[in-house]
Formats: structure tokens, sequence, C-alpha cells
């Protein structure tokens, strides 16, 4: 099996030109374009995340990926992620199901219960229920994947009894997967509904994850489910020489880590430390195209992966420097990833 490659966005606003910031609906509009630019060079997915907060632009994916729908050919697009617990598990499948629509047959939603929790208030769902909610959405959601007559009953939302949801897609099931920050709860519950897993990986090293692939696997067998892909998605970005990298990538980095650490306690991101994390064993995917592609390599084989998305948009990043590192990792890092698998057996990354 080919190692894919991917890419995905928040949509973080960022500055123009003239260092004014852009505002969310030219961001949204460059997203497009960065997506259609995925497309053209020949990457396997693009995904868009789901966030409420004057930092990102989006707030709906599907709307975005409505629009990138129609001016793409190959590549699948998707979610990074959909946050289940505070929507509807009709109204997602019947959104995802029009994109799948208009890109005939290239939608696929990755469900999370999301690192932020703005979505909670703002749509009246209560912070004590995050983990029930997810669990009861996330078992409608798996029942309207028949796309079959609905009968469910739960806690927390009302039954659906002898309904049927449309649209429906033409392949009769719309993709899903299951988005997993490192839990053994988390990997266990995709292996119970048969999801395939992308794992979360923003800090620590990626092969620290092989045992939570590992036990995915054991989970799907127990269950008595068929195998399923698993894939990471990580911070990176892509330019003509590692010290380039880092220095273009740095000052990015480091101003999302301290915004966010102010919420979260977070100290500030030391150049000590990013080194660090772009280093062989850490989570950035920050360098020249080979180092990239050999650190994309050499992490799948360590998880099993099929499948790198490449967290491309970060903080202040401007576009001209998105849509670079986009054009590299599509060419470049592709073709070195190419390479180095090559002359390794089907289904192995690495």
């Amino acid at each position: 099996m080919t190692l894919q490659l991917g890419l995905n966005t928040f949509g973080d606003l960022y500055p123009g030109p003239d260092g004014r910031m852009l505002s969310g609906a030219q961001v949204i509009r460059n997203v497009v374009a960065e997506a259609t630019l995925a497309d053209r060079v020949g990457l396997d997915f693009f995904g868009i995340g789901e966030h409420h907060r004057e930092d990102f632009a989006v707030s709906s994916p599907e709307t975005v990926l409505a629009g990138i729908a129609t001016v793409t050919d190959r590549i699948r697009l998707g979610s990074a992620v959909t946050v289940l617990s505070s929507d509807d598990p009709v109204r997602v499948y019947q959104r995802f199901a029009t994109v799948d629509a208009l890109s005939s047959g290239r939608a696929e939603v990755i469900l999370g219960r999301g690192s932020f929790t703005e979505s909670f208030p703002l749509f009246g769902y209560p912070l004590d229920q995050y983990e029930a909610l997810f669990e009861e959405k996330l078992q409608l959601f798996d029942r309207l994947r028949t796309e079959g007559v609905i009968d469910w009953e739960g806690r927390l939302r009302a039954p659906v009894r002898g309904l049927e949801v449309h649209p429906k897609t033409e392949s009769g099931s719309l993709p899903a997967w299951i988005a997993v920050g490192g839990s053994p709860q988390s990997v266990v519950r995709a292996a119970h509904y048969g999801l395939p897993v992308i794992f979360a990986i923003i800090g620590g090293s990626p092969a620290a994850f092989a045992p939570f692939a590992d036990y995915y696997r054991q989970a799907l067998e127990h269950f008595g489910k068929e195998p399923q892909p698993v894939a990471f998605h990580s911070p990176g970005y892509v330019a003509e020489t590692d010290e380039q990298a880092r220095e273009e990538f740095f000052p990015h980095q480091a101003y999302t880590h301290a915004r966010i650490g102010r919420e979260r306690g977070w100290g500030p991101l030391t150049r000590a430390e990013f080194d660090a994390m772009c280093g062989p064993e850490g989570a950035y995917f920050v360098g020249s195209p080979e180092t990239v592609a050999r650190k994309i390599v050499r992490s799948s084989a360590a998880l099993g992966a099929a499948r790198f998305d490449l967290k491309y948009a970060v903080g202040t990043l401007d576009h001209a420097r998105m849509t670079r590192s986009i054009e590299l990792f599509g060419t470049e890092v592709r073709r070195y990833v190419e390479d180095m698998t090559a002359d390794l057996p089907a289904g192995l990354s690495g």
C-alpha cells in the first residue's frame, strides 16, 4: 500500500503583505486556493478543522469543503476534526453526504471531541457531559452510516424512530475516522465501531504512539472487526533547506504556542525546545524535503501508518510561505517518500 500524504488546516488568521491581519473571509478564500494547489500537486487528502474562536477562520468545515469540491478533481476532502459532541449527528451526516455528492465521492469525516471547548457553551451543551455526549452521538452516527431506516434512542438526544436520512451517498456509506489524542479508551472506542483512527501528534515523539497503534489493532481483532488503516498528523513546514525551514517556521509556532499557552498555563516555547521537536524524534515535521520525507517514512513505519497529514497552517504564517511549503510537500517530499518506500513489501510504509 502506498503511503498517502495529506494536509490539514484550522484556517489560522494571519497578516497580509501590508502587515495588517486579513479578514476571516479572505483567509477562507485562501484556504480554497491552498486546497486547489494541493489537488494540483497530487496530494491525497485535504482536511479542515472546526473551531469557534477569533483566531481561526473556519467554524463550518463542510461549507468550505463544498466550495473546494467544485474546484478540485481528485483529492479527498474531510474535516480535521468535526466536533461531534456539540453537533447533531444527523446534520453532520447530511452535510458531509452533500460534500460527497459535490465531490463525486471524495468526502470523509474525521470525528473527535475537540481540544477546544468553545462550541459547548455556544450551542448550549454542558461541559460536564463532554465524554457522554461524544459516546452517544457516535453511536447514532454509526447507525446513520448504514443509510437505512434508523431506530435509535439515547439519553441526551431525542430518539430517531423509523426514519431515513437524506441525501444518501452514491457509495452507500460515508467514510469516517476517529481522531485520537493518545488514550487507550479512545482507541478501544474506535475499534469497537470498526472505524480507522488518526493520531494527533503535536508533542513528544511519534514513535511513542506505536503502543496505541498496536493496542488499536489488537482491539479490532478482539471485537471481530476488519483491519483498518491508521493515520497521523503533526505540525510542519517545508522549505529548501533545514535551516531556512526552522528560521521561517519558529516565530509562527512560538506565537501559536504562547497564544494557547496563556489559556492553558504553558510556558513560552524556547528555541531549544523547538529545535528538539524538529529533530529526528520530535513531533514537528520541519525541514528540507528530504529531511521531512525521512521523518515521515520513519514515523509511519513505527506506527504502521497508511497516511500522514501535515498541519501546514500555524499561527501567523503567511499565505505565500504556506503555498511554497505545499508545493514542496506535494512534489519533492512525495518524490522522496516514494523513492524511500519503493522496495518495501505491499502494506508497509517503512
